[in-house]
């Protein structure tokens, strides 16, 4: 029985090694050399070659590599009986989490106007709001935003999220529906996108979601890149409605080298690497599954296909 690691971009090393301590039961693999194809059983995927999936008939389940998973539902040649497992780890967690809270602290202790008076050897101390008085909005509430919207109510920022159905968090004002989505955004000072890349979510972030943003409000992107139209992004920063932007995921990645986001002097750019996933928790945490279902137990954080997440 193998275990084929299709890890585009990735270098396989640690991650060959770890799973072959972890699961010396199975035949670990390597793409593009997955041995007989009837052989794997389990797949884990990042960025995997579209296409290549069907041929494997013996396959039980694939896990995805990432938080994401819009890549695997694109691929026309996975059967729709496998199971396909969401990534919920918590190394995962913990990279995202001190992202975000990175990146709200960066503009609400307002690093960006300092950076910008140094340049100019201005010597002055600035206003500062206090945490209560400063509105972070979460766009998606699942495990990633779940973790992030705590950890900054847990430092006394007022925190609100939106959520496709109602949630309840405490501490958290939880808002669902296209009228939660309009408060949410009109009330927050910084937006922090985290949802996935669906049907309903695919350019929800344009021109009308950017108008109803508080004039001077900040937007971080960690979700996807396909929730942005990003001339819209561009014209709300150019019009000085938005006062900045931080954004780790793109339309198109990576992102090209002439795309205004790289020069805008309002945006932020990093290469995917909000939450980075590390051998130490990840083998642990698919070897686990693996196991358990191998041992009959039914496997957690299936993607719902109809959802899309």
């Amino acid at each position: 029985m193998l275990f084929l690691l299709m890890l585009t971009g990735v270098e396989p090393e640690p991650w060959v090694a770890g799973f072959r301590r972890a699961l010396p039961e199975l035949e670990i693999r390597v793409w593009p050399d997955p041995g007989p194809p009837e052989a794997v059983a389990y797949a884990l995927l990042w960025l995997q070659p579209h296409g290549l999936l069907g041929r494997f008939t013996g396959l039980k389940a694939v896990f995805s590599f990432g938080a994401g998973v819009d890549r695997i539902l694109a691929d026309p040649s996975i059967r729709p009986d496998i199971p396909i497992v969401r990534l919920i780890d918590p190394g995962l967690t913990t990279g995202m989490v001190e992202y975000v809270v990175h990146r709200v602290l960066h503009y609400h202790r307002r690093i960006p106007d300092y950076e910008a008076m140094q340049r100019r050897h201005d010597w002055r101390e600035l206003e500062q709001p206090l945490p209560e008085d400063r509105t972070i909005g979460f766009l998606g509430l699942g495990v990633l935003g779940t973790a992030c919207a705590q950890a900054l109510a847990g430092l006394g920022f007022d925190v609100a999220g939106w959520s496709r159905t109602p949630k309840r968090l405490p501490g958290i004002e939880c808002l669902h529906g296209e009228t939660g989505f309009d408060a949410l955004l009109a009330r927050s000072d910084i937006v922090v996108a985290l949802l996935p890349s669906t049907a309903e979510t695919r350019g929800i972030l344009g021109a009308r979601a950017f108008a109803r943003m508080k004039q001077g409000a900040r937007f971080i992107n960690v979700g996807r890149g396909s929730l942005v139209v990003d001339d819209d992004l561009l014209a709300a920063l150019d019009r000085g409605h938005l006062a900045g932007a931080t954004l780790d995921v793109f339309q198109v990645e990576p992102l090209a080298a002439d795309h205004r986001f790289w020069s805008h002097p309002l945006v932020s750019v990093t290469p995917h690497v909000a939450a980075y996933s590390q051998p130490k928790t990840v083998v642990r945490t698919v070897s686990e599954q693996i196991r358990g279902f191998e041992a009959g137990r039914g496997l957690p954080h299936v993607v719902d296909r109809a959802r899309g997440y």
